[in-house]
This record gives C-alpha cells, structure tokens and sequence, in this order.
C-alpha cells in the first residue's frame, strides 16, 4: 500500500529516537587525520580528526558544504587526488578474521582489491554517475568481473539480479540504459553497486541531495533496511542535520575541516553541547508550533500590491 504524504513527514517526536542502540566491534578506525591542498596558500582542508566507525552502525557526518566532509571521506577511501594530500593521521581498518591494516599504506593493487570489497563507496552525484552508453547489467556485472573473476556468466548475471531486487528495483530493469530510470531508481542502481560485493563498511556522500523528499524518505527506509539485513557499517554524509538525526546511530559535526561535537544521536537532538551544532538544529523550522501571519504591519501588502 503506498504511504500518504503525511506518512514522509520527519516529525519531532520522531527525531528524538535513535534507529538503533546496537554497536558492535570496531570496523574503522580514523586517528588524527589531517588532509591539505598545496595550492598557492596551502589550505588545511581536514584538521586532525579522529572517528571510530562500529560494525553495522550508521554514522552520521553533518556540516555545510566545504566544511571538509567529502574530503575526510576521500581521504579514507584513497579517493583523493593532487593537490590534495594527507600530511598526518592514520586509518585502520579491522577486518572481521581479527586483523588490522593501515589504508594508508596499502600498495596499488592491494588497494583496488580492497576497495568495494571491503569498503565501498557512492559518490556525491551519484544519480549521474551511470554510464549511459551500456545498459545496467554490464555496469553492475563489471564489478563482478574485476573483484570476482573466477565467477561464470551465468552467476554474475544472477548476482546482479539479486542485488537490483534488494534494493526494490525489478531484475528485468538489467537491460535498461540510465536515461530510462527516474532519479530514485537510478540512485537504487548505485546503492546496489556498492552492496554488489557486500562490504563491510559503505560511504554514502550526500546521496539523496537531488531527489524530492518523497523518493528521498524511501531511499533512506531502503538504507535502514539493508542495513539491518546485511550488518553492514554507513558513513551518511550530508548537510541535512534532521536527516541524519532520523536514521544514524551517532553524528559527528564537522566544521572548518574539525569535528566539534560527536554523539549519539539522541543526545545531539536533546543536547547539544557546541553552538555550531544549535545553529544547526536552529535551522530547520518546526512542524508543531503557533502560526505565524505572513502579513504584519501592512509591509507585505505594499509589497504584494494589495494595499
């Protein structure tokens, strides 16, 4: 049956409640972790961070745009590229067989191994980010052929099947072209190309920015759901504070490439320690409250000339 508008409204009472109290092992660990861009005046992108992301734990990481979040995501991953650069810090990841590995370290190829095996990632723009000229199937059943290479062609076409079905999106839509989606669909093809391998960790950096809030709240249940199917751990990067309040375990509030404040998510709600974080929460007007009269002393009926 298909939910009612109201149904997709983010209420208050619900933002107070975290999606779940469960963490597990440590999965990441960032420790001090600073990035720079060397351009004419060096810029001191991500300043000295520390984080522990938990197994099958939503972490969310809130801020405004160029505040550093997609960088110290970067940053993690490998992802970054000239003239950015890591000039501290350390990043381990704690596989689940007990052993530790610092990213940051990893040759080459061990790295392309290690990355959407272990920890994958979907890009800011995501929606875009499909090859138009080669139809869904190729494109997920690549990633199999590159990680996966003694798998047959019948199993990776099974796989890639399985894995559109597990995001809500039918397997027939394999032999569909990006242009022959909608938005929504197309951001649950890239969701599903980052579970293809079922990593443990996913990054998802800012990936419902372009779609409207109906298809966004469906997104974010699918995320929660697979979630707590899968177990596997979310780094959910967005500017949207309510948003993250709904559905993460913990949030880190980074501001001028620094995280001020990390908590739990109901303690971030109910008790904000930094004033960046209240500006924050601030932000966002309330559903519930006394209404407010748009025209007041005559101003705004000069203006819409009904005076």
């Amino acid at each position: 049956m298909t939910n009612s508008l109201s149904d997709n409204l983010i209420r208050p009472e619900e933002l107070a409640q975290p999606v779940s109290g469960r963490r597990g092992r440590p999965v990441l660990t960032v420790e001090n972790l600073s990035v720079i861009y060397e351009v004419a005046h060096p810029v001191a992108a991500v300043k000295d961070v520390s984080l522990t992301l938990a197994a099958g734990e939503i972490l969310g990481l809130a801020g405004e745009s160029g505040c550093g979040k997609t960088t110290l995501a970067y940053a993690v991953n490998r992802l970054h590229r000239p003239p950015a650069r890591i000039s501290a810090g350390r990043v381990t990841w704690h596989d689940r067989d007990g052993t530790d590995t610092d990213l940051l370290h990893l040759a080459p190829e061990a790295l392309r191994a290690f990355r959407w095996d272990k920890l994958s990632m979907v890009f800011q723009g995501a929606m875009n980010a499909l090859n138009p000229v080669i139809n869904i199937r190729a494109q997920l059943e690549d990633v199999l052929t590159t990680h996966r290479p003694g798998m047959g062609r019948a199993e990776r076409r099974r796989r890639a099947g399985d894995a559109l079905e597990l995001v809500g999106v039918d397997r027939s839509r394999l032999r569909s072209f990006a242009h022959e989606l909608s938005g929504g669909m197309r951001q649950r093809v890239m969701i599903a190309m980052a579970l293809l391998l079922q990593p443990q960790v996913m990054i998802m950096d800012e990936p419902t920015t372009a779609l409207d809030v109906v298809v966004q709240r469906e997104i974010l249940r699918e995320i929660v759901r697979l979630r707590d199917d899968l177990n596997f751990a979310v780094i959910f990067i967005t500017h949207d504070l309510p948003m993250l309040l709904e559905i993460s375990d913990r949030i880190a509030v980074m501001l001028a490439g620094e995280i001020v404040e990390l908590a739990d998510a109901q303690l971030i709600y109910s008790d904000p320690q930094h004033e960046y974080t209240r500006k924050l929460l601030r932000s966002f007007p309330s559903l519930t409250g006394e209404r407010g009269d748009f025209i007041r002393s005559g101003v705004a009926e000069k203006k819409l000339g009904t005076s």
